[in-house]
């Protein structure tokens, strides 16, 4: 088992991707504890780890809530002894497929401001645990978006380039703590969309306005990365894996590319 007795914290634990990392997560032997703003959806990810011989606990907790996010990682450091992982995998609903020339500033800057406050405040929550033992892995959460220039997704982009920055300058500051930060960058998953409402909701404008159906929107996307299809949630689960494990330990500072080649670096 690759995280045996670590303890991982996974916000967003009840969408599609924080689910899928959190049951890798316990698969792998991590104690998890999800955080999120919906209790149905956390609990059915928390039953499926059990079910499965798995550690999950639960709680409601708003990511953007910087005292919030503060005592929830405080009353898992004193529960758990440590918190050694964490990853921030929070959705927030944005507004894409609108043109720039027809795009308000509200619209632009919310995902900026919101996605930044929300990867800020998780983050710092959990440094002062992971500082305090001199280890642990942070795993933020991007898209081809931040690299690749298209109409409809300003804000959107911008928000996933400043996530990016981001995890970079806390690598850089939180590195001589032993800390070590890495970016996860997958392309769309389709079966986030059959997962999570929220993502087909993100998705619906831009397929509207192409005059397709999300379905063959993604078949459009999928033709256009260099393996001829798009990830999978298994796919990125596994890749969090590894980067939160002792096998990344070299790994800092980076984004995983899970893009299937729709972004070359």
């Amino acid at each position: 088992m690759l995280l045996k007795n670590k303890n991982a914290v996974v916000y967003g634990g009840g969408g599609a991707i924080g689910g899928a990392v959190a049951r890798a997560f316990a698969r792998e032997g991590a104690h998890v504890f999800l955080a999120g703003r919906t209790d149905a959806k956390l609990d059915a990810v928390a039953q499926d780890i059990t079910a499965r011989g798995g550690t999950a606990h639960t709680a409601v907790v708003d990511a953007a809530d910087e005292d919030a996010v503060r005592e929830h990682a405080d009353a898992v450091a004193a529960k758990a002894g440590s918190i050694d992982i964490a990853l921030n995998a929070v959705g927030i609903m944005h507004v894409q497929g609108t043109p720039f020339a027809e795009l308000t500033l509200e619209d632009y800057a919310h995902p900026i401001a919101a996605y930044t406050r929300t990867h800020f405040v998780t983050a710092k929550a959990v440094a002062r645990h992971m500082t305090a033992q001199g280890s642990g892995v942070i795993l933020t959460l991007s898209t081809p978006g931040s690299r690749l220039p298209g109409p409809g997704y300003m804000g959107f982009g911008v928000a996933c380039a400043a996530i990016e920055a981001v995890s970079r300058h806390l690598a850089g500051e939180l590195g001589p703590s032993g800390i070590r930060v890495v970016c996860l960058r997958p392309d769309a998953i389709p079966e986030a969309l059959t997962h999570d409402s929220h993502s087909r909701d993100v998705f619906r404008p831009a397929a509207d306005r192409a005059g397709l159906s999300i379905e063959d929107f993604l078949a459009g996307a999928a033709g256009g990365t260099l393996l001829n299809r798009l990830p999978t949630l298994a796919e990125v689960a596994d890749v969090a894996v590894f980067m939160a494990s002792d096998r990344a330990s070299a790994m800092t500072g980076t984004v995983a590319n899970l893009t299937c080649g729709s972004l070359v670096d």
